[in-house]
């Protein structure tokens, strides 16, 4: 796959949205469209589930040379052997880890990216050696219906401020990108605004368009 820092769309296989669709379907349907990471997202699913379907997604975006992130199951990123694994706040630093090396095995390829909601919060998942930040949620969005949108002043502050590859999220859409982009974003995240589209691969190839 391309360096993180190249990494511009990334994109979600979340069970919350397949409408019965195939996750290694819907992976395939999101590498055609040009997607550079892919986040498997099944908040709803045992590990014994998630772990089949990210080895079903797996040879998927392999062929695809595009990352494969796993949402909070930092043992099933190990055991399957994926790029990424991707931890809220609570599932890292309210579990103990100072440093995301600790999570590290030695030798691993494996990165870890952390949520962050305000600048204090990407401050310390910089200190914790966070390999990416995701920022928000930008705007309100039926992923996570309780968070409160940190809106485009989070943006603007990240722009200046982080200093690993970050993506803006939450909320994204056709509507909302250009404000986003002028925001001071680079990479962002997309989950519905692709997922609920009559045609996957055309969604986020339209993104990737707009993101060139």
């Amino acid at each position: 796959m391309k360096p993180l820092a190249d990494c511009q769309l990334y994109t979600f296989v979340d069970t919350a949205y397949l409408h019965g669709r195939a996750p290694e379907l819907v992976a395939q349907q999101l590498c055609d469209g040009g997607s550079d990471l892919i986040q498997l997202r099944a908040k709803n699913s045992s590990a014994d589930e998630i772990r089949v379907m990210a080895e079903n997604i797996l040879p998927v975006i392999r062929r695809a040379n595009v990352g494969l992130v796993i949402n909070d199951h930092l043992e099933i990123a190990r055991e399957v052997g994926v790029d990424f694994c991707h931890l809220g706040q609570e599932d890292f630093f309210d579990a103990g880890p100072a440093h995301v090396d600790q999570l590290k095995a030695k030798n691993s390829k494996l990165k870890i990216g952390l949520s962050t909601h305000a600048p204090d919060q990407a401050q310390r998942a910089l200190d914790a050696g966070a390999d990416y930040v995701a920022i928000g949620p930008i705007y309100a969005t039926g992923t996570k219906p309780t968070a409160k949108p940190v809106t485009l002043e989070y943006v603007h502050w990240a722009a200046a401020n982080v200093t690993v590859p970050w993506f803006a999220i939450g909320g994204i859409n056709l509507q909302t990108l250009d404000a986003v982009l002028a925001a001071g974003a680079q990479r962002i995240c997309v989950v519905s605004a692709i997922l609920n589209a009559p045609d996957v691969a055309k969604a986020c190839a339209e993104f990737r368009s707009r993101l060139a």
